[in-house]
């Protein structure tokens, strides 16, 4: 190789450190074009009753902040009392599980409970534990606020590419070569059709689980059935992952009121994810953008474990998004493409 291959090497290579170093910003970056793409949709829909853009973007951008400020005022307030609530109370619940098991335990064979671990050494064992989940529980809902920076930062990104796109559009374009450029263009209009199709399924999907969901916890009569349902929907935006995390915060309210009813609110919840994995998904999201559920699950985990939290979320859009690159460029424009060395040959003579 010659001396400027070799600089073409060293440079690639320092691009790829440089873009890891910001890998963050790029996340947060990313994630204001998805929100900016589903927020231009409804833009597109103002200006078309009339309304001026810069008007219909001010009013976009009011609705995103009105939800996620309702978001913050329904959620975290709630949960953070019930949560106190519930480490106030969790010692008792450790006696009358202890009763429980003494009862247990003296209708039980004297040989077979000379095998099973002393209850006290395991209750004591495990109060730290719990102790220490409710407390990381808390101080999770309590640094929640700490976001509120990236939060800011988010929308202000969000503002700039929703009120004027075609610059930044056009700036992206122009990274490539340019008998590619028209070719990038073709595959940003299909990431943004497949964007907006899979965000009018998943939305379909995040109501329709909260509000089954606010209807079986108030039939059981949970508390916070209203914030618990926004949760579980909202969680349904993270597949896989998302029910089993919105699971855990009725389960463990419903402990306040009575175990049996933390067992019915699983069930509950087995059950209306059963009718979302198998009725609402096959019937919205088939339309929509087709993910393996192995790829799914294989995204989340890769960019949960390289982005953290912010990487796990939008984990899914970025998947989709890949899945159209790669299956336009590496696909369709290389492998296609590509010529056996005999084919070549015989096309050359």
């Amino acid at each position: 190789m010659n001396f400027s291959t070799w600089i073409g090497i060293v440079i690639f290579f320092i691009s790829l450190y440089v873009l890891w170093q910001i890998r963050q910003l790029l996340l947060l970056i990313f994630t204001a074009v998805v929100i900016a793409t589903s927020l231009n949709a409804l833009v597109q829909r103002l200006c078309q009753r009339g309304f001026q853009r810069g008007y219909a973007v001010l009013l976009s951008i009011l609705l995103l902040v009105g939800v996620l400020t309702g978001f913050f005022l329904i959620i975290v307030p709630p949960f953070i009392a019930q949560f106190q609530e519930l480490a106030l109370l969790f010692p008792q619940g450790i006696e009358i599980l202890r009763t429980w098991i003494d009862l247990l335990l003296n209708r039980l064979d004297s040989e077979l409970i000379s095998y099973l671990p002393d209850i006290e050494q395991l209750t004591e064992q495990l109060q730290p534990i719990i102790n220490q989940l409710l407390e990381g529980g808390l101080n999770f809902f309590y640094g929640s606020f700490g976001v509120l920076l990236s939060l800011l930062l988010l929308l202000v990104l969000t503002l700039m590419l929703l009120a004027d796109p075609i610059p930044y559009r056009k700036g992206f374009i122009r990274l490539f070569p340019a008998f590619y450029r028209q070719r990038v263009d073709q595959i940003l209009v299909l990431c943004n059709e497949a964007l907006q199709g899979w965000l009018g399924g998943i939305l379909f999907n995040m109501c329709a689980i909260a509000i089954l969901s606010f209807i079986s916890l108030s039939a059981l009569g949970i508390p916070l059935a209203l914030a618990q349902a926004v949760l579980a929907g909202i969680l349904t935006f993270i597949p896989n992952l998302g029910p089993i995390l919105s699971v855990i915060p009725p389960m463990a309210i419903a402990l306040i009121d009575h175990p049996f009813k933390s067992l019915l609110v699983l069930i509950t919840y087995a059950i209306i994810q059963q009718l979302e994995s198998n009725i609402l998904t096959p019937l919205v999201m088939a339309q929509q953008v087709s993910l393996l559920p192995a790829i799914t699950l294989l995204a989340q985990i890769f960019f949960a474990t390289f982005f953290g939290f912010l990487g796990l979320f939008i984990a899914l859009p970025l998947t989709v998004v890949g899945q159209i690159w790669f299956k336009e460029v590496v696909i369709k424009d290389i492998l296609d493409n590509w010529e056996a060395p005999s084919e070549q040959g015989a096309s050359n003579k």
